[in-house]
């Protein structure tokens, strides 16, 4: 029979390794914060989420889907989904939501199922540094923050920023009613009355 003070101690070792380890999926610097979750999201259920913005399929495919749905642009904005490219490292391509702008070529992002492994693939980025690499300065290429090499990385080819705004701008218009067609209704023309014979002196 277990003495109670061996259980008492045995329970106390178990909750403390469990809290330490929810603690260890944890973790937050400058430049990158977040957690580790059990199983790995795909990046376009959390964008579309963390957005508001409904569009469905890959990644690379959301550009082209939100023409004509949602307003695009070059500029990050918060709340604006950044969308890459697919490439040979991205075959589906990836999205994260702008969430801070630091500068004109410094921003944050939130974003999941990032990473060159499945463990780091179940990492939900809460906040992470993302910088613009074009020469021009037009956010075409950024480079991501890598937390485990604490440095930028790959610069990334962009397609641009999906707006969380209806795009209005190639609706049709709703066509104007012709006027209704009424049967004129003729009112008789009322005869003057005779005028009255004056008496001949």
């Amino acid at each position: 029979m277990r003495s109670p003070f061996l259980v008492r101690i045995t329970t106390a070792l178990l909750l403390a390794i469990f809290v330490s380890g929810c603690a260890a999926t944890r973790f937050s610097d400058p430049n990158a914060s977040g957690y580790r979750q059990a199983e790995r999201e795909q990046c376009v259920p959390y964008a579309r989420r963390a957005s508001g913005i409904q569009i469905r399929g890959d990644a690379w495919t959301w550009w082209d889907q939100a023409s004509g749905m949602y307003v695009r642009g070059v500029r990050p904005m918060p709340g604006a989904i950044m969308t890459l490219m697919r490439t040979n490292r991205l075959r589906s391509g990836h999205l994260a939501v702008v969430k801070d702008i630091l500068g004109p070529r410094d921003i944050t992002v939130t974003h999941t199922n990032w990473g060159n492994d499945p463990l780091s693939r179940r990492i939900v980025y809460e906040s992470m540094r993302v910088q613009d690499a074009s020469p021009a300065n037009d956010w075409s290429s950024a480079r991501f923050w890598n937390r485990e090499e604490g440095v930028f990385g790959f610069p990334y080819p962009v397609q641009g920023f999906i707006y969380p705004v209806p795009d209005t701008r190639t609706a049709t218009p709703a066509p104007i009613p012709a006027p209704a067609i009424t049967t004129p209704v003729y009112m008789p023309i009322p005869k003057p009355a005779p005028a009255r014979m004056q008496p001949i002196l």
